[in-house]
């Protein structure tokens, strides 16, 4: 099936509660291998939406790079924008989207920083000219030219022909989630859209108004 029969079938289907998995983080999982399946480029990409400690929120892009019962983790600098508002105000929200399938999943939750260790572990995983890019970067920073940027890495090159140190304000944040919402486009805007939200210590599903 291409992926247009596959959106096809997908919208004059329907989802029921007893089609979601009771565990929302699986229920992810198996949607994040369908897209992958069907070839959404980079399934696992999410807008993180932050706010500061005065309400203002800002979004960007990040990519999920782990999915378990204790939350979803990204990386990132500590000291960027969307680190210092996580320091402000914890809470964050991310969102899946693949207009290809015409799927989208929002998660909410508190966001928690990972330790030394984790980050260090996954740091010298990264291919080289990765952990180049994120050492030579003061992110969210204003720099004055490009230049400014390549001297940077420049400089790390010479300095460390071997794996680059993991700088101290890099690092994992991991959102602890409190809901999610699963959504799945259906023909003439009546789509279907679930939300699951904590019940005690189990996951209740119930279907919201799309």
């Amino acid at each position: 099936m291409n992926l247009e029969d596959m959106r096809r079938s997908y919208q004059r289907g329907s989802l029921e509660i007893h089609d979601l998995d009771p565990i929302p983080y699986l229920q992810l999982k198996a949607w994040l291998h369908q897209a992958q399946e069907h070839g959404v480029v980079e399934p696992n990409a999410m807008v993180l939406a932050t706010a500061n400690a005065q309400g203002i929120p800002s979004a960007r892009t990040v990519l999920l790079k782990k999915l378990d019962s204790l939350g979803l983790v990204w990386f990132s600098n500590y000291e960027s924008r969307k680190g210092q508002e996580l320091s402000a105000n914890p809470w964050a929200a991310l969102c899946f989207s693949w207009p290809e399938i015409e799927r989208q999943v929002i998660v909410r939750g508190k966001v928690e920083r990972l330790d030394d260790e984790a980050n260090s572990l996954y740091w010298r995983r990264r291919p080289r000219e990765h952990q180049l890019g994120s050492a030579a970067s003061p992110q969210s920073q204003i720099v004055h030219s490009r230049e400014e940027l390549e001297e940077r890495w420049k400089a790390l090159e010479d300095t460390y022909p071997g794996s680059i140190p993991c700088p101290p304000q890099w690092g994992g944040y991991r959102l602890i989630p409190e809901s999610w919402e699963f959504w799945q486009g259906r023909v003439g805007r009546l789509h279907d859209r679930f939300g699951y939200s904590l019940d005690g210590r189990a996951w209740k599903i119930d279907r919201l108004a799309p």
